[in-house]
């Protein structure tokens, strides 16, 4: 079985609307339509371009104003999906509950459907200038096209989540990302190319590009869409199916073929899941 997946570079530049905001969602998940694409992997924090529409004064919102845009945000994702009937992976949005800020990647399914997964792992910027929670617990999601997992940015670079992912059946991980400088780029990027190999896996990722002038810690992005594979015969000899131009506002989009990822695991030249010492090291499944 073969599965279409779009990851999405969002360019992010100052809006004076949800209006606009939905305007430049629309242009990518219509893009991504138009190449008979299944899943759309957008990055994480894209929502915070909406804090750059400001207050009554011209100054641009913080954080804790983002949560309010939830319920317009969940109406655009979940009319686009059920539209195109493709899954949306709306990178992340910022929720509150209980009083607390969470990040949370959401799937949306074209019947309707909103799958949700906290990000499990907070930056030092997250924890002390946003305030933002850690997520409690780690769910896979099934679709129609196999069961997928949800791992957010800083996620990618704690290898027992993936692992869990794989246990729990997970064939692709979707890993909306956002980093502000290369150093944070190429952690997440080479943590993603590691985990495909440990796992025998695909992991798609999405970054944002551009830049919000007016948006504390948003100021700077450097992001490149990849779409990687296990380093096997079978698959390109770099592990990447398909990658954007770095800082560039654009979508890339591959197919994904589910039956190599079992035959590798079967008889590749390793099979690193097989081959894993659970004598020797927890199995964290």
């Amino acid at each position: 079985m073969k599965i279409r997946v779009s990851a999405v570079q969002y360019h992010l530049h100052t809006i004076h609307s949800f209006d606009e905001f939905a305007a430049q969602v629309e242009h990518y998940v219509r893009t991504a339509m138009e190449f008979e694409t299944e899943f759309v992997l957008f990055p994480e924090f894209m929502t915070t371009q909406l804090l750059s529409i400001g207050d009554s004064s011209g100054n641009a919102l913080s954080i804790n104003d983002l949560p309010d845009f939830t319920d317009r945000y969940v109406e655009l994702f979940s009319r686009l999906a059920a539209e195109t009937g493709m899954h949306l992976i709306g990178g992340t949005h910022v929720v509150r509950k209980e009083g607390k800020l969470y990040n949370v990647c959401h799937m949306f399914y074209p019947d309707g459907r909103i799958a949700e997964q906290a990000k499990l792992h907070i930056t030092p910027t997250e924890v002390h200038e946003w305030e933002l929670e850690k997520g409690e617990d780690f769910k896979v999601f099934d679709t129609d096209k196999g069961r997928v997992a949800l791992i957010t940015c800083y996620d990618m670079e704690f290898p027992e989540i993936v692992r869990i992912a794989k246990a729990r059946g997970a064939d692709v991980v979707f890993c909306p990302s956002c980093t502000d400088d290369r150093h944070g780029f190429y952690r997440v990027r080479y943590s993603c190319h590691a985990r495909t190999i440990e796992n025998q896996i695909y992991v798609v990722n999405a970054g944002t590009v551009g830049s919000l002038p007016t948006v504390d810690f948003m100021r700077a992005n450097f992001g490149q869409a990849a779409i990687l594979t296990p380093n096997d015969i079978p698959f390109p000899p770099g592990g990447v199916l398909a990658e954007g131009e770095i800082g560039q506002d654009m979508i890339i989009t591959a197919d994904l073929d589910l039956d190599l990822l079992y035959k590798v695991r079967e008889k590749g030249s390793v099979t690193t899941w097989r081959d894993r010492r659970t004598d020797l090291y927890t199995d964290w499944s």
